[in-house]
């Protein structure tokens, strides 16, 4: 085995995608125990090493096909969300047994590619996943499949993934698959086809490479995971094409064990800010005081004690512009509440907020990992 790659080794927050031909069996659809184990064990041991964990995994229909007694066949809509809405619980119940034996909560969290591209709900959702971090659970992310249609008909878990490793700006996205990274030529088709070992660029030549290596019970293909490539690096974070095709596939990682590496320019708080700062349209205006702005210069959150003023109409999730008292910007970030309920608390301390409005809101208006300072 060669050395583990330094981005492996730096990794704080990862995120592991696990594909449904890797957690069922192809021709029964039953859940492969063995394997299951094993990787919660490499989970385990990376847990205990400091590192937060985030699963992206598939594998509720194939699941709950097997439940329902469905062996073969094309489903209709309404049988794929039936056998989703089956096999998650399964899915589910699975995960929280495994980690249990470690010491370990597991949370679940269906979301859909929604969830993660209209701003209010995916400060939801990444708050959420946040909130589940710090308490020291593992989050087990699917697509919503009893309720989507088109992801059923045309999504995959792959980008989901990568979405999701944007959303809580993961250093690393694992994509845990039946084939161990990109090759020049479908492997399985051309002999001469050649591994690569680091991508540092997704140029067409790379894009071109990927043909389709879908299986029976998987959505996906090298298609989708240069997509999900794209969308991880553009936010900052590495990603690594993986096989999952035996025990303790994460330690193999670790141990140096053939795989491609997708290399972000860039990191994920640096991609973040930029996105911030010049990716989204302005919607309003907050105007602070002398001692707020002094507060946002050493690093500080935006709290409504400090804002004087609200310009323009923005929803939560909006990006608005911090002006100083004398109208000059100060930096942009994304509000954590509507202009209605700023108003609300404009020269308010944080503990007033649930006796305002009539709930436990968040205490900054403009978090810190939502801001970038200086004009846009």
């Amino acid at each position: 085995m060669t050395q583990t790659r330094p981005e492996w080794a730096a990794a704080r927050r990862i995120v592991v995608k696990i594909g449904s031909a890797l957690l069922a069996d192809a021709e029964t659809g039953a859940l492969k125990s063995a394997w299951l184990n094993s990787l919660v064990k490499d989970l385990a041991v990376l847990r205990s090493q400091g590192r937060e964990i985030v699963l992206v995994s598939s594998g509720a229909i194939a699941l709950g096909r097997h439940t329902l007694g469905i062996r073969s066949g094309e489903l209709r809509l309404e049988e794929n969300q039936a056998a989703a809405a089956v096999g998650q619980i399964a899915l589910a119940r699975a995960y929280s047994e495994r980690f249990s034996e470690h010491g370990i909560d597991a949370a679940q969290i269906l979301l859909t590619l929604g969830d993660t591209e209209e701003r209010r709900r995916y400060l939801n959702a990444r708050s959420t996943i946040a909130t589940l971090l710090d308490l020291g659970t593992i989050p087990v992310v699917n697509e919503n499949d009893t309720v989507a249609t088109s992801e059923i008909r045309y999504g995959d878990n792959d980008r989901l993934a990568a979405r999701v490793a944007s959303m809580i700006s993961a250093d690393v996205l694992v994509l845990l698959s039946d084939v161990d990274g990109l090759y020049t030529a479908p492997p399985d088709d051309d002999p001469t086809a050649k591994h690569l070992d680091v991508v540092t660029s997704i140029t067409p030549e790379i894009a071109a490479m990927a043909g389709d290596a879908g299986t029976a019970l998987s959505r996906g293909g090298m298609v989708t995971k240069i997509a999900a490539a794209r969308i991880a690096n553009q936010a900052g974070t590495h990603m690594v094409i993986a096989s999952g095709k035996f025990l303790h596939p994460l330690q193999a990682i670790a141990d140096g064990a053939r795989c491609t590496w997708f290399i972000a320019d860039g990191d994920p708080k640096t991609a973040r800010k930029r996105w911030i700062g010049g990716g989204l349209t302005v919607a309003g205006a907050l105007v602070v005081d002398a001692g707020a702005e002094s507060a946002l210069l050493k690093g500080k959150s935006l709290l409504p004690a400090g804002i004087t003023k609200i310009e323009g109409k923005f929803g939560r999730g909006d990006l608005v512009l911090i002006k100083s008292a004398v109208g000059q910007e100060i930096g942009r970030g994304l509000t954590a509440y509507d202009a209605d309920d700023v108003t609300k608390l404009l020269g308010k301390r944080s503990v007033e907020i649930p006796e305002i409005l009539g709930y436990r809101g968040r205490s900054a208006i403009v978090h810190r990992d939502d801001m970038v300072l200086g004009a846009g």
